[in-house]
């Protein structure tokens, strides 16, 4: 520090303008400062007195005393010396130090923490994360410890999270909502082999993405609308299968307090898979489909009945305002005595109308929107929808990004965590069981 004030005074003395040396300052100020405090941070973890490692070897273990290490801190690279037990017989070893610090990938908490932040919020690659990290910090990290590092831990918090306790807070939910949908990403191609999809010639461009959201409601509006509470929503994403998200959901919805829920309400669009989930896993909520979903089977509908036209979107807008004051009782009696008046109606025409009609009747309980609007009730899956664009998309779906498996859930699986409430709790968890993980890691009985 005194170098650097003493630099500053030379530069203003050779009548240098304040005015051109202010970025130069201010930013050489910075740099001075992260050199004394990693001079303090190293001469602190090195000191015994205040940071023991004072753990006993087991037995067949070698001690290795003072074994150097570089650790990454917020203020940059510092080396730490520890002891380091290696046991011959089984080919592994421990420093105990580094998990009483808890270095994750011999980097600080602080710093990791701030690594998964600008990992998962970064709009762009990891390149982008690391370049963020260093406009702020003035760290300079290589973009591929932040690939490693994401990696890691987002499985450890991911284990941890599905060892949180409910909410301690007792107090009973109003009305608790859980909302599930589904995105497709851009993959790899060997993520895709043999995959069907869209494309022309049957294969897939993409894997889907499962989203689910919880989030609770206390009160509506002087109109009667429902009011999502501020600061209620979290999420639960995976690359998994069907039954893989309505788990997660199901666990985050536990988490959260649905034992706690005087009503729950669980909005989707048509998909098979969502209702399976809330069939096997949110067995008493209340289902409702997406309004706006059924609003577009109406038109399907509308068209297949009067064919293309300006008639067809006035029906579709007039059923539309006729569902949402009641249900599809009086539309699928108009839908049917229309059908029967006009027995010559084409046959691709008769199918598609056939089929909406098969849908709606399907949906028939979930289409009470005059009851659930009289309830004060979200009747919109808008919040997911929404998620599958900010929490996913935002992040996963960039120009030229490819993901595999892994990379993708390890990045959507953090993302849901830090939108949420258990982040912080998450990152204390982990730290038990992976303090169990290398006690079990270690394969040798005593007489080893």
């Amino acid at each position: 520090m005194e170098r650097f004030l003493a630099r500053a005074r030379q530069r203003l003395s050779r009548e240098e303008g304040v005015e051109t040396l202010t970025r130069w300052f201010e930013t050489g100020l910075r740099d001075a400062f992260l050199l004394d405090a990693r001079r303090i941070a190293e001469d602190f973890f090195n000191d015994r007195r205040l940071v023991p490692d004072d753990t006993p070897p087991l037995p067949g273990e070698t001690v290795h005393k003072d074994r150097p290490v570089k650790v990454r801190t917020i203020f940059g690279a510092i080396t730490l010396r520890r002891d380091y037990f290696h046991h011959a017989n089984s080919r592994s070893g421990r420093a105990p130090l580094d998990l009483a610090l808890d270095l994750a990938d011999h980097h600080t908490p602080a710093l990791a923490e701030l690594i998964c932040q600008a990992s998962a919020n970064a709009g762009g690659s990891y390149e982008e994360a690391a370049g963020i990290l260093n406009l702020f910090t003035g760290l300079r990290l290589e973009p591929r410890s932040f690939h490693r590092l994401v990696n890691r831990l987002a499985p450890e918090l991911a284990d941890a999270q599905a060892t949180l306790p409910p909410s301690g807070d007792n107090k009973p939910i109003p009305i608790l909502y859980i909302q599930n949908d589904g995105t497709g990403l851009p993959c790899r191609p060997e993520e895709l082999a043999g995959r069907p999809g869209k494309q022309p010639d049957g294969t897939a461009r993409t894997r889907e993405a499962k989203l689910g959201c919880v989030f609770t409601q206390t009160t509506t509006d002087e109109h009667g609308e429902p009011m999502r509470d501020p600061a209620s929503t979290s999420y639960a994403g995976t690359m998994g299968d069907c039954r893989d998200s309505g788990a997660q959901l199901r666990a985050e919805a536990l988490r959260r307090g649905l034992a706690l829920a005087r009503i729950v309400i669980f909005l989707g669009d048509g998909a098979a898979w969502i209702w399976e989930n809330a069939r096997l896993f949110f067995p008493g909520a209340i289902q409702i489909l997406d309004f706006y979903h059924a609003v577009e089977h109406l038109g399907a509908l509308a068209r297949a009945l009067y064919g293309e036209g300006a008639f067809a979107t006035a029906r579709q807008r007039a059923w539309a305002s006729e569902l949402k004051r009641s249900d599809m009782h009086g539309i699928l009696d108009q839908a049917a005595r229309l059908l029967a008046a006009n027995p010559d109606l084409p046959a691709q025409r008769l199918e598609d109308a056939q089929r909406e009609m098969t849908y709606f009747t399907t949906h028939w309980e979930r289409t009470r929107y005059g009851l659930f609007r009289q309830q004060g009730y979200f009747i919109g899956s808008g919040v997911v929808e929404a998620g599958c664009k900010t929490v996913i998309g935002r992040r996963l779906k960039q120009s030229g990004m490819f993901w595999g498996h892994a990379g993708a859930e390890n990045i959507l699986q953090l993302r849901c965590l830090l939108k949420g409430p258990h982040f912080h709790a998450a990152w204390q968890a982990r730290r038990p069981i992976l303090a169990a993980r290398q006690a079990k890691a270690r394969r040798w009985s005593k007489a080893s």
